[in-house]
């Protein structure tokens, strides 16, 4: 009896191991993982261009491209936590963009949080909560799905907010647009202290199913 105790706390225990496992790969390989549908996904990147893309899969793929081998092999990917709750940190030697370009695909129910210093964002059919900062370049947030967000805050300090989903521009120094929709569900907060935010997608009061 006691060595049944101890094979199940020992399978257990392997069991959370495997729950808050981490991944490390260099920039050129790619990087999966377990991400459930409705998990929080961290995003702490180096200056880079990222894309993430949802799809209907389970798990998370990381690819990632550089201009060149030093800045290749410089430049790591990281995912680390558990399929509920994750974080992908993307570092390097440098600070500087080298072109480097990352690809993720998720599953298209996340909520997402990304923090990068400067480069580019660009976000296609993510469903969820969204909170993304940068201190310097682009936000692009796409959805063909109805816009379905209850909050909006979306600001620049220096640059352009151009929100076709509401049908206004704003330029200059210290632009916002915030909105809020009793009939939507989720929140999106974005800001880029020197830089352009575009929001895409359908129009909230447009009609037709979500």
């Amino acid at each position: 009896m006691k060595t049944l105790r101890i094979a199940a706390g020992l399978a257990i225990f392997a069991c959370n191991w495997a729950a808050f496992s981490q991944s490390n790969v260099e920039c050129g390989q790619t990087l999966n993982g377990q991400l459930q549908s409705g998990a929080v996904l961290t995003i702490d990147s180096r200056p880079a261009g990222i894309e993430i893309v949802g799809t209907d899969q389970e798990g998370i793929r990381v690819s990632c491209k550089a201009d060149d081998t030093y800045s290749a092999t410089h430049t790591h990917l990281r995912l680390s936590g558990t399929p509920s709750q994750s974080k992908l940190t993307i570092d390097g030697e440098h600070l500087n963009h080298n072109n480097i370009q990352i690809h993720i695909e998720v599953p298209r129910k996340i909520n997402l949080r990304a923090q990068m210093p400067a480069g580019q964002v660009t976000v296609n059919e993510i469903v969820g909560d969204k909170d993304i900062e940068l201190y310097a370049g682009q936000i692009t947030i796409t959805a063909a799905h109805k816009w379905d967000y209850k909050n909006v805050d979306v600001s620049v300090n220096i640059g352009q907010v151009n929100a076709q989903v509401y049908g206004e521009d704003s330029g200059g120094f210290f632009r916002s647009i915030k909105k809020q929709n009793t009939d939507g569900e989720y929140k999106l907060h974005a800001h880029v202290t020197t830089g352009q935010i575009d929001l895409l997608g359908k129009s909230p009061h447009a009609p037709g199913p979500q």
